[in-house]
């Protein structure tokens, strides 16, 4: 299922066999919350971009429009139109980010909907069940995402119960995927190793769950807060106790220089919304850093957001004009800045790719790296 093609350093070039696709990795995964990018991408614009596998949330589809529903409308690739593997959350940020709304026990979360305020209660079975309704490539186990400044005994309860939740979520997805009106049979599961800055707490986690067999692993719980440093070093310190042969997914990070780090320390899943998040307000990546189109200096540049660049927006518009629609709050702004940075994070993930496969990756980070910080000179 996961083949190993190369290594330069602790970097992995691999790919991942799915029942919807084989991923190359390292890949970044383009987040659609609510099973839609948001912005105005649509699934066909995806594959015109290069994207591999989309990501959806599931406590906001449970909300809205339901999970049952969906499984009505033949799952989520029906749905949505994407036949590409798609990879979805299992609600548990959600107990980290809707912390004033929630109370934890040992059976699961009971939080309110941030909709309307409804109860809502989400354990492991219901995580698995929610996702199975989803029909979702990849399935995350349910744990809870600890604070990165959490008191070390707070944060030993919480991962032990999360290790719990995980054999229960492997338990209740065997169930699932052995039930004869299950759309996807072959739907994958990924544990989440937790552990906030403590090493020896994220080492221990990282032993336990590998010894679980699961079809890949994510660190979860970092870029809530801490320092890059740090979120580095408990990289460095965790990710040799999962196993080599499997995916190692690192959970909701991050910049390009983020994910140019992450690689280099054995990781090959990635996604975040700051390609999406940003691209609406303005603010455009590029190989020389981020440019802010709101910025007056580009009001007349007939230049594309990058040269040389072949997303849809560069290959047909200015900066000039993109900016013009931005201040006018035209939809269209947003869309364009949307596709260009999410082209720029998957073409950065191929250039990964090859320079792991020709044992060139340290001089590929490098440069990007220095790139980076020229920071808009053009």
């Amino acid at each position: 299922m996961y083949k190993l093609i190369a290594r330069d350093g602790n970097a992995k070039r691999a790919e991942f066999q799915t029942v919807h696709g084989t991923i190359q990795t390292p890949v970044f995964m383009n987040v659609g919350t609510a099973a839609a990018i948001k912005g105005a991408v649509a699934t066909t614009d995806l594959k015109e971009i290069g994207t591999q596998v989309e990501l959806s949330n599931t406590y906001h589809l449970h909300v809205r429009p339901g999970d049952k529903i969906v499984k009505q409308m033949g799952g989520l690739h029906k749905f949505m139109n994407w036949d590409r593997p798609i990879l979805t959350d299992s609600g548990g940020f959600q107990v980290f980010s809707l912390a004033g709304l929630r109370k934890i026990k040992e059976e699961g979360v009971t939080f309110r909907s941030h909709i309307d305020g409804h109860k809502i209660f989400m354990g492991p079975e219901e995580s698995m069940q929610i996702q199975s309704n989803l029909a979702s490539t990849i399935a995350m186990a349910f744990d809870e995402c600890p604070s990165s400044v959490a008191e070390r005994s707070y944060v030993e309860d919480s991962v032990a119960r999360t290790t719990r939740w995980l054999a229960r979520c492997k338990t209740e997805m065997a169930r699932l995927n052995s039930l004869e009106d299950t759309i996807n049979k072959n739907q994958l599961l990924f544990g989440i190793n937790q552990g906030a800055i403590f090493d020896d707490i994220r080492i221990d986690h990282a032993k336990a769950i590998s010894e679980m067999n699961l079809d890949g692993y994510a660190v979860g719980g970092l870029a809530v807060g801490e320092s890059h440093e740090e979120m580095y070093h408990i990289l460095d310190v965790t990710v040799p106790h999962l196993p080599l042969e499997k995916p190692t997914y690192l959970m909701g990070v991050g910049t390009p220089a983020n994910i140019l780090e992450a690689v280099d320390r054995g990781v090959d899943f990635f996604d975040c919304v700051y390609p999406s998040r940003n691209g609406r307000h303005g603010h455009v990546y590029t190989n020389q850093g981020k440019r802010n189109l709101f910025n007056a200096k580009y009001e007349l540049d007939q230049r594309p957001i990058e040269e040389g660049c072949q997303c849809p927006a560069c290959r047909n518009y200015s900066r000039g004009y993109i900016r013009h629609l931005l201040k006018a709050k035209e939809m269209l702004g947003m869309r364009l800045c949307v596709l260009h940075n999410l082209y720029f994070y998957n073409t950065m993930m191929s250039e990964i790719r090859q320079a792991i496969e020709e044992g060139r990756y340290k001089e590929y980070k490098k440069q990007k790296l220095e790139g980076f910080l020229e920071n808009d000179k053009k």
